[in-house]
């Protein structure tokens, strides 16, 4: 009897102890989700639709895009064509979206179309805003304008959306000529 009352309290004090550890931690960080693309029909845009994916892993943590390895399905494909760029969201992290040679052809910046296009599969919306500073603004900022990096706003959107995991909505997404 009193060698499992001295275990019981050796095994509260160690639980003790590892409480007050972890509380000295702090809050766990979200583990970082991965999420593979396959540039395979991206056609003459592979290294913009791979510059896309590097500008958003140098601005967020939750999330990393990785090319997807051989064996594995993606998470997001990209495609090319003669129409306007666009993005279709399965979830969160899922889908696809198409370097349309238009806004190529126009004069936007191909690395804005492309970061812009990986930040809807991120779960961003289009946000007209016409400024250049902010990368969802797509169409609506110049043609001359060649910022191609999320601001720290949509950075930390979509952080906070891969660190709840929050999902979001199918939905389509149509880079649009400026009215």
């Amino acid at each position: 009897m009193a060698l499992r009352r001295r275990l019981s309290t050796l095994f509260l004090v160690a639980a003790a102890l590892v409480g007050v550890q972890l509380a000295g931690v702090g809050v766990a960080q979200a583990a970082v989700r991965v999420l593979y693309y396959d540039t395979s029909q991206a056609q003459e845009f592979v290294s913009v639709a791979r510059q896309g994916a590097s500008n958003w892993n140098s601005r967020v943590t939750n999330v990393r895009l990785e090319p997807v390895p051989a064996g594995r399905t993606p998470n997001i494909r990209v495609y090319a064509d003669n129409g306007w760029p666009r993005a279709y969201t399965q979830s969160l992290g899922n889908g696809y979206w198409i370097m349309g040679r238009q806004a190529v052809n126009q004069g936007y910046y191909q690395p804005r179309i492309s970061t812009h296009e990986f930040g809807h599969l991120l779960g961003l919306p289009d946000r007209r805003t016409g400024l250049c500073s902010d990368l969802m603004s797509g169409s609506s900022a110049p043609v001359s304008c060649t910022n191609a990096f999320p601001n720290a706003r949509e950075a930390a959107e979509v952080n906070n959306r891969f660190g709840s995991l929050t999902s979001v909505p199918t939905r389509e997404f149509v880079w649009q000529p400026a009215a």
